[in-house]
């Protein structure tokens, strides 16, 4: 995976009483590394979806409809507005 990714859950719901709904982005710096993370025909993607949906399932314990989109945010590592964006709080800020 590359180093400059991050992820945000767009949006955690209860589906039912038996389901839940997470959607969430994976951030990149470059159209390389999306190509990274998602892979050759979307395998990669798919991996890192059922691994996460399964490890989610056990801490919820519910069945999860995980739906997970890749994204190029240029620079976002550079610019502090966009780290405090994605919620980290940077030394002596």
């Amino acid at each position: 995976m590359p180093h400059a990714l991050a992820v945000v859950t767009d949006e955690f719901s209860e589906r039912d009483e038996h389901t839940t709904y997470i959607s969430a982005t994976l951030y990149v710096e470059r159209d390389s590394q999306k190509r990274i993370v998602i892979g050759q025909d979307g395998r990669m993607l798919k991996a890192i979806g059922q691994s996460a949906r399964q490890e989610i399932e056990q801490l919820l314990g519910k069945h999860v409809y995980l739906d997970l989109w890749v994204k190029v945010w240029p620079k976002w590592r550079k610019k502090e507005a966009e780290l405090r964006r994605l919620g980290y709080r940077l030394r002596g800020g």
